[in-house]
């Protein structure tokens, strides 16, 4: 091995003096003082209603679960007043509209970009409504939906496009 020079005591040396230097400017600062067990509590977490979300208090809300099962349930008794449904075929029913409302939407905003639009309105939802619906069950749906509109415009006062 060959005899050290004083560059390599130099650097040796150094790397250890680094270190030490790291150590004083964290070593600079006092450690946290450790709280007693009593005030380590924190008050319990609170939602935006001023509830405790820890469970504690007024108790726990329910996570919202949205569906349109009330509004097929009031359609039902409508229809048929002496028949109930099932949990499953209220499901059924669920994931039924939530698709028929998904496709409806996708194909109103794809006309809504082919026809360099910026805005979804009532008649791209109709047009879209005749594309995806078949037949007979098409003009229903168009005839109930022109029946929403106009029933949603007088109760706010808005005046239809093209009559003054």
């Amino acid at each position: 091995m060959p005899p050290k020079s004083k560059k390599d005591d130099e650097t040796t040396e150094e790397a250890p003096a680094k270190e030490t230097t790291t150590k004083k400017t964290t070593a600079g600062k006092k450690p946290a003082a450790k709280k007693p067990a009593a005030e380590k509590k924190k008050a319990p977490k609170k939602d935006k209603d001023g509830d405790d979300k820890d469970g504690e208090g007024k108790g726990r809300k329910k996570a919202r679960h949205e569906s349109y099962s009330t509004y097929i349930y009031k359609v039902l008794r409508q229809v048929h007043h002496d028949i109930g449904i099932s949990n499953k075929a209220m499901s059924i029913m669920n994931s039924f509209i939530n698709d028929i409302f998904e496709r409806i939407a996708v194909e109103a905003a794809n006309l809504v970009r082919i026809n360099g639009g910026k805005t979804l309105s009532s008649r791209e939802i109709q047009t879209a409504v005749r594309l995806i619906l078949p037949g007979e069950l098409a003009k229903h749906a168009v005839s109930e939906g022109t029946k929403a509109v106009t029933k949603y415009n007088q109760s706010t006062g808005h005046v239809a496009k093209g009559s003054k």
